[in-house]
């Protein structure tokens, strides 16, 4: 399952972190959020132990959304030790994700 990520927990979570991250800004409200929720999952199941695969309800988490001038949901972003390297907005096929997310891996 996707972890939770909160204003509180993000800096602990992603970017104090020595590895890859897919990070999910989300809302309940929107519909092409809802589409790729279960991709996400799928991705945080396959990658369990070898990246951290996470969501920020950016209706709760408004310091986090900000902070990444998220303006448009769904948004993805990258993390790779700590650092923001690359971006993917809209919905995807699975296969993008993951293509970019193994390719932050290497």
């Amino acid at each position: 399952m996707a972890v939770q990520l909160t204003d509180s927990n993000f800096k602990e979570t992603v970017l104090e972190k020595n590895n890859v991250a897919l990070v999910d800004f989300w809302a309940e409200w929107c519909g092409p959020c809802r589409m790729i929720g279960p991709v996400v999952e799928e991705l945080s199941n396959e990658y369990a132990g070898k990246a951290v695969i996470g969501k920020v309800n950016v209706d709760d988490n408004p310091e986090t959304a900000m902070q990444y001038g998220i303006r448009s949901i769904p948004t993805i972003l990258f993390f790779k030790n700590g650092q923001l390297v690359d971006k993917q907005v809209g919905v995807v096929s699975k296969s993008v994700l993951e293509a970019k997310l193994k390719s932050h891996m290497s």
